[in-house]
């Protein structure tokens, strides 16, 4: 997606692996509209060959947030509209059929922080700091994070960083869930590539159902969620790659 002779959202497909970049750098990554298009485009028609895709962005931060000079006063109806577009697009990158990996650094607030919860692995760089300062601009989240964020770090912890629109640090933020790792500044995306090779290595369909099972077992009863997971692993277990993977498991232990 273009704003002017800018390309705001890039993707860049290298063997089995899709990096899509946001490229506001200027707007420390900002969310407009022209972004939320871009990455609806750059999450459509993944390439078969993806096996996982690293979302970043460009720049000295991962994403500040909603672009607030694009916001302007509009009816409610209006504005719960955007909201569930922002949602149909953010489900669209966390079930996009891939394993999606967030390489960040520096600013990752309000909607930055909601788009990165959608990354189902979080790497932040010892730059990164979180914030949801929605309070304080008089508005609320409306990119999910009050689902995706709260599944993260609960809801009492997600009710005080709103209230307050404290600034989080990395160490912090890795203890209360907002990343799985934290590396030297400058390293997310390294970090990003090693663990996405490990990934790829996976047998797609038991990526496939970790993707999709583990999320929707958490919403059921629990006897839901248990014959679901059986369910899951029978299906994986009957594949073509679980029975070369158990093969080739026996085969290094005989």
């Amino acid at each position: 997606m273009h704003m002017g002779d800018e390309q705001v959202v890039t993707r860049e497909i290298r063997d089995n692996l899709a990096i899509i970049t946001l490229n506001r750098p200027e707007k420390r990554n900002a969310l407009a509209k022209s972004i939320f298009v871009g990455l609806q485009e750059a999450f459509t028609d993944i390439p078969e060959s993806v096996d996982v895709v690293i979302l970043t962005g460009n720049g000295d931060h991962f994403c500040a947030g909603l672009d607030l000079a694009e916001y302007k006063m509009s009816p409610a109806y209006e504005g719960m509209l955007y909201s569930r577009w922002g949602h149909k697009l953010f489900d669209s990158i966390q079930y996009c059929g891939r394993p999606v990996i967030a390489a960040m650094h520096g600013a990752v607030i309000g909607g930055g922080l909601e788009l990165a919860s959608c990354a189902h692995i979080r790497i932040a760089d010892q730059t990164t700091f979180y914030q949801l300062p929605e309070g304080r601009r008089g508005i609320f989240l409306g990119g999910g994070g009050t689902v995706r964020i709260a599944r993260l770090i609960g809801v009492g912890r997600l009710t005080e960083i709103m209230l307050t629109g404290r600034r989080i640090e990395v160490d912090k933020g890795e203890q209360l869930g907002l990343s799985h790792y934290v590396v030297e500044p400058g390293k997310s995306m390294e970090t990003a590539l090693e663990i996405a090779e490990n990934v790829a290595a996976n047998a797609k369909i038991s990526n496939y159902m970790m993707l999709n099972a583990l999320s929707m077992i958490e919403d059921m009863p629990a006897q839901a969620g248990l014959f679901t997971e059986a369910v899951a692993q029978a299906l994986t277990l009957t594949s073509p790659d679980a029975q070369k993977g158990i093969d080739a498991f026996l085969t290094r232990n005989k």
